[in-house]
């Protein structure tokens, strides 16, 4: 190599090596040495090299933090281990019931907790190869997330190369929460306001729109945030304790949240939430709560997952903040299904972090027990530090001036009949073509846990509607790339990328459609068991009440739910028009008339490792449709533990149960 090459070589090495030094004194230990105009001035004569001699740049190297071009979407990741989330309690004696139950689960066996904050954020994987940044990834729904890789190289906190030993690491996964302080927030809500754009409600709000955002750049400027809370190695946690992969964390180079504590006991677990809830409002960020976890990671994988959580960690939520504002009017929104449900418009009210400008009436019912009228002034609350509702009137500051309201007899939206059935507090619009309920239903048909038509969100929803282009979900697939193109904040790219979405939606399975459709009481586990059991949309659509209400898990109201929605001749039409265009009626691997599989009824399967041509879902689809059931932890409960490439400590212990292992050959042996 040349002299001058190897001189512009070696000052990049520098470069870098400098810029990175200072982004972690400055991100990670709030320790800068050089002003914002030095550090800046470093990056840019490290760009300009490296423009000029991109042979020399690094894959960890800090410019890439400003990020490149626009992104068209955004595809999905499967979770190698599933990002669960927490069961909340509420006060002190749920705390005390969740340590007796992991005493009982201990058998006698002494453990401690970790006690660290719940940051108001959103949680993210960050993969790294060979110590260098592979992947980013949000959590999803907790087993499919989407791939963000661009925008988490702008997050400063987040090293682009391992430190120390870990940079030696061939895997490695840390997880944490991703979040914006009250300064960041507060200036991306004054730089919009300038903007005459729409503030953002709240910083975790506007930590889940920027990781999403297409444009790195604009990430780059928001300055997410973020704080490391657990490493995994494939499926397996590496360390002995929770507390150690804290310090690990933290040595490989990212911001490990500094209030957190080793607790004996609940007792001393009760006393670092009581001390963080005094100092919440000193700190420069959002909390909502405490995570409590069992330190030892082999208990935490004795004690297993329930559906949903896990039993060795739970959130304490602190109490909802409330209050006081004025209704400055009652306005009646309707759903899918036709429900009308009251909310209270306020005068704008800071309430735990957010701007709260409405809230939840509930029903005619509440309104006349609450006696609230237009004009009082309210005790409001987030339940849950989620939904705002209405707690009190405060009476002794009426003036007389107040109006009541009254109930609408006739639908806000297009004037139909409304309906209150006998023994029931809801009030419903019983006309069919209700264009508040369309939009409603065209959003859930859309949505991730239905049919997965990304794109289609509130706005485009709201002009198929108002334009006569949409009058059930079947028109969707009848739509054309010219009038679609047509709509406001649509071109031809989009409106093209909106088509292959929905054309994609075909392919969805069939508890995805019957939870699409929207049947009052089917929800999405719901949906998949009667997909599962009547394998067909014609053989659910001809079921009698006896024969649903049969299935173990569904009940009477159901199932009278799903004939009285199937005895309508406008819905009978709506599927054979949905089978028409091409979509998936039937159960795959099974046909019309095809008897359910019962090969796998009573059996508990785990799943571990990477598979060579099934994913996760789709293993865990097969399994289930035969009766079988998937769980993510292996107990003596276990019938079979399925083991594909780089099987961890699952596998271990399968092994030292003496437990039936199968590889995927095998278990598609036994799938037929």
């Amino acid at each position: 190599m040349p002299t001058a090459a190897k001189s512009i070589e070696s000052e990049i090495k520098k470069l870098r090596e400098e810029v990175l030094r200072h982004e972690e004194l400055y991100y990670v230990h709030d320790r800068p040495e050089i002003s914002d105009v030095e550090y800046d001035a470093l990056v840019e004569r490290l760009r300009a090299l490296e423009e000029e001699h991109p042979e020399f740049r690094a894959p960890d190297s800090p410019t890439l933090r400003v990020g490149g071009r626009p992104a068209e979407g955004f595809e999905e990741y499967v979770h190698r281990r599933p990002m669960l989330s927490l069961d909340n309690s509420y006060n002190i004696e749920d705390l005390r019931a969740f340590d007796e139950r992991c005493r009982k689960l201990a058998d006698g066996r002494p453990f401690e907790y970790v006690a660290e904050l719940k940051i108001d954020g959103l949680s993210l994987s960050v993969h790294y190869e060979g110590g260098v940044l592979a992947r980013g990834v949000t959590r999803g729904d907790g087993r499919v997330g989407e791939d963000v890789t661009q925008n988490v190289r702008t997050i400063r906190s987040v090293p682009l190369r391992l430190k120390g030993a870990a940079g030696g690491e061939a895997e490695v996964e840390v997880r944490g929460e991703a979040y914006l302080s009250r300064k960041a927030f507060e200036r991306i809500n004054a730089e919009r306001e300038e903007a005459e754009e729409a503030k953002f409600a709240n910083p975790r709000n506007a930590a889940a729109g920027t990781i999403r955002q297409l444009d790195p750049k604009v990430v780059a400027r928001r300055r997410l945030d973020l704080f490391a809370y657990d490493v995994l190695r494939g499926e397996r946690k590496p360390f002995p304790t929770h507390w150690e992969a804290l310090e690990w964390l933290a040595a490989a180079g990212f911001t490990v949240n500094p209030h957190r504590a080793k607790c004996p006991d609940i007792e001393g677990v009760i006393k670092f939430c009581n001390d963080m809830e005094a100092e919440r409002d000193r700190l420069e960020y959002e909390i909502d709560g405490v995570v409590v976890k069992v330190n030892s990671t082999a208990l935490q994988d004795e004690f297993g997952t329930t559906a949903k959580a896990p039993r060795w960690a739970i959130a304490y939520k602190y109490p909802a903040r409330q209050a006081t504002t004025q209704v400055e009017e009652i306005i009646v929104q309707v759903g899918r299904t036709g429900a009308l449900t009251p909310v209270a418009v306020l005068t704008p009210v800071q309430l735990a972090g957010t701007v709260v400008a409405r809230a939840t009436l509930h029903n005619e019912d509440e309104i006349k027990r609450l006696g609230v009228k237009i004009g009082d002034w309210v005790n409001i609350e987030k339940s849950g530090e989620i939904i705002p509702k209405v707690l009190s009137v405060v009476t002794s500051r009426r003036t007389g001036e107040e109006k009541s309201f009254r109930f609408p007899k006739k639908c806000p939206v297009c004037g139909g009949v409304v309906s209150r059935p006998e023994g029931e507090v809801v009030s419903r619009c019983v006309a069919a073509d209700c264009p508040a309920q369309l939009k409603a239903r065209l959003l859930h048909y859309a949505s991730r846990r239905a049919m997965r038509i990304e794109g289609l969100g509130d706005a485009l929803a709201e002009q198929f509607v108002q334009k006569g282009m949409v009058r059930d979900v079947a028109n969707l697939y009848d739509l054309k790339l010219e009038e679609v193109a047509g709509l406001e904040r649509m071109a031809e790219k989009s409106a093209s990328n909106l088509l292959a979405q929905i054309e994609a939606s075909k392919t969805r399975d069939l508890p995805q459609l019957v939870y699409g459709l929207g049947i009052r009481h089917v929800g999405e586990r719901t949906a998949a068991l009667l997909a599962r059991h009547f394998r067909s949309l014609e053989a659910l659509r001809t079921a009698t009440v006896e024969q649903i209400d049969d299935i173990h898990e569904i009940g009477l109201t159901v199932a009278e739910s799903v004939r009285d929605w199937f005895d309508d001749e406008g819905n009978v039409e709506l599927c054979e028009r949905l089978r028409q265009r091409g979509v998936r009626t039937e159960l795959a691997g099974g046909g019309v008339g095809a008897q359910a599989d019962e090969a796998f009824a009573g059996k508990q399967f785990v799943l571990t490792g990477r598979l060579e041509t099934l994913t996760r879902d789709e293993a865990r689809a097969l399994i289930e449709a035969r009766g079988g059931r998937v769980t993510s932890t292996v107990s003596k409960k276990t019938d079979y533990v399925v083991a594909g490439e780089e099987a961890g400590s699952k596998l271990e212990k399968a092994q030292a149960l003496g437990l039936k292992v199968i590889d995927e050959e095998g278990l598609k042996e036994m799938l037929g």
